[in-house]
């Protein structure tokens, strides 16, 4: 197929990236700390972390991994906090030891957590003590031997340190009781350390650096095998689309996302290293007036987000005031970014919001909008270099691009395959093309547009939701018959869940539905909207039909606007 798009990029976005340019991310970081040494890499709560300390600090750690505790390359290491300055530290530690890190959602309940550690079969931990009840409840059902445990000041001066540690714990109460009585401290473990050799091992581009959970439409939460090649083809994508409208050694970048999630991992984290920039981490984004004051400290020159986010800030009197004259790029993706959004974005800060697609399976970046973009495309921009797409209909036969069909992504990106599961690997992966499970269109100047979505996977505000995972989960209730879940538009958040019910007891409740499911799934899986009904549709064989509960929710959509 013709490149079409390759015309729209800037003369200086080249075609293709080179994704050996450094062998591993450990070897990208040494570059980036040669370079920048005693330059800001990240700054959370005040406290500065040049890219000297992050390497001392990671080294320490990795030290600890390997000696302390006996960890051998290839061992999986899960990853369970919020954005801290501990987060890099374990992330390049882990990397760097020749680990793979599972990265792991802190809001996850007991029952989601014991599966995610128990598939990726990960030996050591590393959690924030607000979350250590979580983990405590499960910990023996898991292969898990090394509980390293942190606290949220830990990296902070000692004054501040104690001072965030008690109102975290005494004011807002915000760790609940836990008991994990061989847990040792993240600060004996660094102290243990910077006591120990560190030794470098080899690490190849093949070699696996993370394993990051996804779902798909079974519901079942698979380990995306990420390698150190994907992981840095992806970081070379971003910095070819991005980085020539960004000062190299400048920049100031607020991350809110979460560095759990792939997007934040890859595009505030990596690639902002790697061009020895600065991550403002927030530790709690959802606080957005805390969020306010803290970027009105800093020259903030780039923000990524997600609609929700960006959305809940433009609603904020004091976010408004904000001095937006050094912003240089603002990226979109997660979900959908609606116009209205977009528009307003640009009215603010003069200057676009790039949305962009990716998906975990792609590291996760797949298209996004070119950097000098002049008007709201209204798409998901363009492929990023390197990267393949074409479209296959029902029958996979390829289609022409503007007819659309199910979008196909090739490139140096695309992850080596789910752990443990080469079923589902083969149902994605098909000669180095990834299905994404998307049905979108190409037009003329290379935009790609999502039209509608194959898989039944529900997007709230830039996760995954798998409606099977949602639905045994209200069908373990004893008072339900059967249930079906979709997603549903919502202003806020992209999509909510709701569920349709066949009761088996009359006097079943919409509360009861919600309160059970609290205890089973992540806040944002549990369903907002319940309907109950006397049957749900099926095909001849059984199967409950979820599109035909989506399109009857489109057409209640469409007569109610009308």
């Amino acid at each position: 197929m013709e490149k079409v798009w390759l015309k729209r990029y800037p003369a200086d976005v080249p075609a293709e990236i080179d994704p050996d340019r450094f062998a591993s991310l450990a070897e990208m970081l040494e570059n980036a700390v040669a370079n920048y040494a005693d330059q800001p890499a990240f700054i959370n709560m005040g406290e500065v972390m040049t890219y000297r300390k992050l390497e001392e600090r990671s080294r320490a750690f990795a030290a600890y991994l390997q000696n302390g505790l006996g960890l051998k390359k290839g061992d999986r290491v899960a990853l369970m906090m919020p954005n801290l300055l501990q987060y890099p530290i374990a992330l390049f530690g882990i990397l760097r030891a020749g680990m793979v890190v599972v990265n792991v959602n802190p809001l996850y309940t007991p029952r989601e957590l014991e599966h995610q550690l128990n598939d990726s079969g990960a030996s050591a931990i590393v959690i924030v003590s607000n979350f250590a009840h979580t983990l405590e409840k499960i910990v023996f059902n898991t292969s898990i031997k090394h509980v390293i445990l942190t606290r949220m000041g830990d990296q902070l001066s000692r004054p501040k340190a104690t001072l965030v540690d008690f109102v975290v714990k005494y004011i807002k109460r915000l760790v609940p009781k836990y008991n994990l009585p061989d847990a040792i401290s993240f600060r004996r473990a660094m102290h243990f350390g910077y006591r120990m050799q560190y030794i470098k091992p080899e690490i190849t581009g093949k070699d696996l650096a993370f394993l990051q959970y996804t779902g798909g439409t079974t519901g079942i939460a698979k380990g995306a095998m990420l390698t150190h090649r994907n992981m840095l083809a992806n970081l070379e994508q971003a910095k070819a689309a991005y980085v020539p409208a960004l000062n190299v050694g400048k920049e100031l970048v607020v991350t809110a996302l979460p560095l759990y999630h792939v997007f934040a991992l890859t595009v505030n984290c990596l690639l902002f290293i790697e061009i020895g920039g600065k991550n403002l981490l927030i530790t709690n984004p959802r606080d957005v007036k805390g969020t306010v004051k803290e970027l009105g400290r800093y020259p903030v020159t780039a923000i990524t987000g997600v609609n929700t986010l960006f959305n809940a800030w433009l609603h904020n009197p004091e976010f408004r005031q904000l001095d937006f004259s050094k912003l240089n790029l603002s990226v979109g993706g997660g979900m959908p970014v609606q116009s209205s959004v977009a528009k307003e974005w640009e009215a603010l800060t003069g200057k676009h919001l790039l949305e962009g697609y990716g998906l975990t399976e792609c590291s996760p970046l797949v298209t996004g909008n070119p950097y000098n973009l002049k008007k709201y495309s209204g798409s998901i921009g363009l492929p990023v270099p390197s990267t393949d797409v074409k479209f296959i209909d029902d029958e996979g036969n390829e289609v022409d691009r503007t007819v659309g069909g199910e979008m196909w992504v090739r490139g140096p990106q695309v992850m080596k395959g789910y752990w443990n599961r080469p079923d589902a690997t083969d149902e994605v992966l098909h000669d180095g093309w990834v299905a994404t499970g998307d049905i979108a269109t190409m037009d003329d100047e290379g935009f790609i547009r999502i039209i509608d979505r194959k898989k039944d996977m529900i997007l709230v505000s830039g996760f995954n939701v798998y409606p099977n995972e949602v639905e045994e989960v209200v069908s373990a209730h004893p008072k339900v018959l059967e249930s079906a879940a979709i997603g549903v538009p919502s202003k806020n958040s992209g999509e909510t869940v709701k569920v349709f019910i066949v009761k088996k007891d009359p006097s079943l409740t919409e509360d009861e539905i919600k309160t059970h499911c609290r205890r089973y799934l992540t806040g944002y899986k549990v369903p907002k909207i319940i309907e109950f009904r006397d049957e749900l549709p099926k095909s001849n064989v059984g199967k409950i039909l979820r599109r035909e509960l989506r399109n009857e929710e489109k057409e209640l959509k469409t007569s109610t606007e009308s």
